[in-house]
């Protein structure tokens, strides 16, 4: 596995174990704004330096299928980087939830927010099993 699939792997690592906790754990807004910021810093520092290296492998490689992966790649990225900001909205939300039921469909909507960031940093690291080469 490339370094850069290994901090794909970390990452979603981190985001299991913050679902798992969200699950079956009763997190307050504090503890999960904490953890929003860590793994904010995470894909800061780990996930997004990695399209200057794509961008630079790339150049010397120059391969068609380099660009679809790379462009990929991208993409994800960018869709991963709107889903971190979306789930601090969804925190606040959650913060905000004054009713006991309003406060569980907040924390089932970071849920989702988190199952989807899984799947994105899933789909990076085995694209063959989404149909994609």
């Amino acid at each position: 596995m490339s370094l850069n699939k290994d901090h794909y792997q970390v990452f979603a690592s981190l985001l299991e174990q913050l679902r798992s906790d969200v699950t079956n754990t009763q997190l307050n807004a504090t503890e999960l704004r904490q953890r929003l910021a860590s793994l904010k810093q995470f894909f800061g520092q780990q996930i997004v330096p990695l399209s200057e290296v794509d961008s630079r492998e790339r150049e010397v490689r120059a391969e068609a299928s380099s660009d679809r992966n790379f462009a990929r790649e991208q993409s994800y990225r960018t869709e991963m980087s709107k889903q971190l900001r979306l789930l601090e909205i969804d925190i606040m939300f959650f913060q905000g939830a004054r009713q006991e039921s309003t406060a569980q469909a907040r924390l089932q909507t970071i849920r989702d927010r988190l199952t989807t960031l899984i799947r994105y940093c899933d789909a990076i690291l085995r694209p063959e099993d989404t149909g994609e080469k």
